[in-house]
């Protein structure tokens, strides 16, 4: 049985981490908003651009001069597979459910057959996904040091990208990042960003409307795959970055919630080992008194 000291020892402890976990929860609650309305505000702008990339898409359909970003390699035998998670942790399953993602995904194509090559962005993914996969890793982005993600740094990852397509490194590659849905609810997400695949909106007001291009169709793709690269590593950071401090905002709750709770079982405890010391020390006084 503990020692009165040791319960009071413990019980400051658990206060100190309490006191932790609330002030970062409250630091992931500013930033949470701030990265919320970040990737609320990209969203229209990602998903119009893909709106108007599958329509220039649709009319380079089979067509041999569409350029390679959009009709690939003809072949889906090596793949890369791209994993966006955090590069810190306390966030709950984020990073895990990311990493689990990317594991299935793999493991399914290498039992098809296929060559895996992963390239990740941000540690804790590397770091998870190293134990399995270590011999398949090209590549690691660390942005530990980036005090706010911005294009530009999804730039750097888009032009790795497609150096290592144009290089005839890979045939297929995919991004592994978690939706923002709310506070409690990121969904682990995959979309393949090379070569280019583009969902079309049969709701969409001008999709029975023919265009006619100035330049044509191929040499404006040629120009804006490229970038349409960048603008979905970009929504996937952006993303990501609102479902790490959501993640992070809940995982915290949770723990200052259960510090709570153990405090409390701490303090009766205590309560009641002193309650046991005193009462045996009367017995003592008493014995004592009345062998006297």
């Amino acid at each position: 049985m503990p020692s009165l000291k040791d319960l009071r020892n413990r019980i400051e402890s658990v206060k100190s981490t309490r006191k932790i976990t609330k002030a970062m929860q409250m630091v992931a609650a500013a930033k949470l908003r701030r990265a919320q309305e970040a990737a609320e505000d990209a969203r229209p702008y990602a998903e119009r651009f893909g709106a108007v990339m599958a329509g220039l898409a649709a009319s380079m359909a089979g067509n041999e001069a569409a350029p390679a970003l959009l009709r690939g390699t003809g072949s889906d035998q090596v793949h890369l597979l791209v994993v966006m998670t955090a590069e810190r942790g306390l966030c709950g399953g984020f990073n895990t459910n990311i990493a689990k993602l990317a594991r299935q995904h793999a493991a399914e194509l290498k039992a098809k057959g296929k060559t895996v090559k992963v390239l990740t962005v941000g540690k804790k993914g590397r770091d998870q996904l190293k134990r399995d996969f270590a011999d398949d890793f090209v590549g690691h982005v660390d942005l530990s040091e980036v005090k706010k993600v911005g294009y530009v740094n999804a730039q750097d990852i888009a032009r790795d990208v497609i150096a290592r397509f144009d290089a005839g490194e890979f045939d297929v590659a995919t991004i592994f990042f978690s939706h923002f849905v709310n506070v409690v609810t990121q969904t682990p997400t995959a979309v393949q960003i090379v070569p280019a695949a583009f969902e079309t909106d049969e709701d969409d007001a001008g999709a029975g409307t023919v265009f006619d291009y100035e330049p044509d169709e191929g040499e404006i793709l040629a120009d804006l795959l490229p970038r349409g690269v960048a603008t979905q590593i970009f929504s996937a950071l952006l993303e990501n970055g609102a479902s790490e401090q959501g993640a992070r905002m809940s995982a915290m709750d949770n723990a200052t919630r259960n510090a709570g709770d153990m405090i409390d079982r701490l303090t009766i405890e205590f309560n009641r080992s002193r309650q046991a010391v005193i009462t045996n020390e009367l017995i003592e006084i008493i014995s004592g008194a009345e062998a006297l």
